[in-house]
């Protein structure tokens, strides 16, 4: 069965507006550095674009459900490429001047999302969520893999200005490939503020009373406070600092996780299809093998030397990268299958929330336990934590999360 019209203008103009902000996201962090020497700086610029998201989420959803979908990601993508236009005619290039920016784009961002979110799973047939999730998740790795190193190059040429352009013309490419999508959609206008927070509320009462959602939900929030400290805290301070990597080798190693993730997306997409789904939990059985042979490389029994250490973590990483698509697109795909359409956009930004509720406090965490233990100990307890959560739920809730529920109609 072919993904259609629809699905592809949609991937390509997604990945249009995902090559553009690539390119701003690695050149706006070194125009950061070179204007201002500072990281607190730097900090302050990814709050602002994580902050703004979070706050605005629940209001994107309620919108997201309520407006023609369609014209929200058409408009969305072609304010943002207006203001991003308007950034450079006014040459609003200071510091602050682009914080104010980034809080502006985050928060469109958002709405964005919310539309976009909601109306993908409409495109396709039910059937056929794992293949086209795995074939956009595909086009998002590509750019993630291109954009770097073109971000790089473009900010050597033309500086901050050129980088900003290409991102402004972005949204106004995907923009225009998002115009001739087929798409329709009954819009129920929001007539007031009490609608908006009752909205909300009507969606974290679906999660809690829907038994797949509720459970999915838990694990999520129980994976998120291990799995967000290893992956964003850990695993580079292990490699920085432990195996003293070179900043080319700490790129590589991101390069061969990313080409793992784009293998493992590649084969759900030409062979595995809906049948990823039931491979859920061997999927994470062998990530959880992986770990293992991580925590190995960086203890003390290991014993290798950097270049050694180098060779076998890239094999981890390329493994790593394909189970994380076995695990993240099955999740993905029963979640947009289990949820009705007219209530998904505030469902999604609901579960959004509540499963990042509890990530801070691992990462804050992780931290002083890495100045007071080995990494590789510290690591080891990380691990240990995972295993428990998944064997729990592999006990007590593994006919839930391989099942594949539909939305009620």
């Amino acid at each position: 069965m072919s993904l259609g019209r629809n699905f592809w203008l949609f991937a390509v103009g997604r990945f249009v507006s995902q090559l553009g902000w690539a390119v701003q996201d690695v050149a706006l962090p070194l125009y950061v550095l070179d204007q201002t020497h500072s990281g607190s700086m730097m900090t302050l610029f990814i709050l602002a674009e994580i902050i703004p998201s979070i706050i605005v989420m629940p209001f994107a959803g309620v919108v997201g459900d309520r407006y023609n979908r369609k014209w929200l990601m058409v408009g969305f993508d072609l304010i943002r490429g207006i203001l991003l236009f308007a950034v450079i005619a006014f040459n609003f290039l200071g510091i602050y001047q682009l914080l104010a920016v980034q809080i502006v784009m985050a928060i469109l961002g958002s709405f964005f999302s919310a539309g976009t979110g909601a109306m993908f799973p409409d495109l396709v047939e039910q059937e056929l969520l794992e293949k086209a999730n795995s074939t956009v998740a595909s086009f998002t790795i590509a750019a993630r893999l291109v954009g770097p190193a073109l971000g790089g190059l473009i900010y050597g040429i033309g500086g901050i200005k050129l980088a900003i352009l290409i991102n402004a013309v972005s949204f106004f490419g995907s923009g225009l490939f998002e115009m001739l999508i087929r798409y329709e959609w009954k819009a129920r206008p929001i007539e007031g503020l009490g609608q908006v927070f009752s909205d909300i509320k009507e969606g974290v009462r679906f999660i809690f009373a829907h038994g797949f959602l509720r459970t999915l939900m838990t694990f999520a929030i129980f994976m998120g406070i291990f799995g967000a400290p290893f992956g964003a805290v850990l695993l580079p301070y292990a490699m920085r600092e432990v195996l003293k990597f070179t900043s080319f080798q700490f790129g590589l190693m991101e390069t061969f996780f990313m080409g793992g993730a784009l293998i493992g997306n590649i084969l759900i997409a030409v062979r595995f299809g809906k049948k990823a789904g039931k491979l859920l939990f061997k999927a994470m059985l062998i990530n959880g093998l992986v770990m293992i042979a991580f925590i190995w490389l960086i203890s003390p029994i290991a014993g290798l030397e950097r270049n050694k250490a180098f060779i076998m973590l890239t094999a981890v990483a390329m493994t790593w990268g394909i189970t994380e698509a076995f695990i993240d697109i099955p999740i993905e795909s029963k979640l947009q299958r289990a949820v009705p359409s007219e209530v998904r956009g505030r469902v999604f930004s609901a579960l959004g929330i509540l499963t990042r509720i509890a990530t801070p406090a691992g990462l804050v965490l992780v931290g002083p336990l890495l100045n007071m233990y080995p990494a590789w100990l510290v690591a080891l307890g990380i691990w240990a934590g995972m295993a428990v959560v998944v064997a729990y739920y592999w006990l007590r809730y593994r006919d839930v999360l391989l099942a594949d529920v539909e939305a009620a109609t």
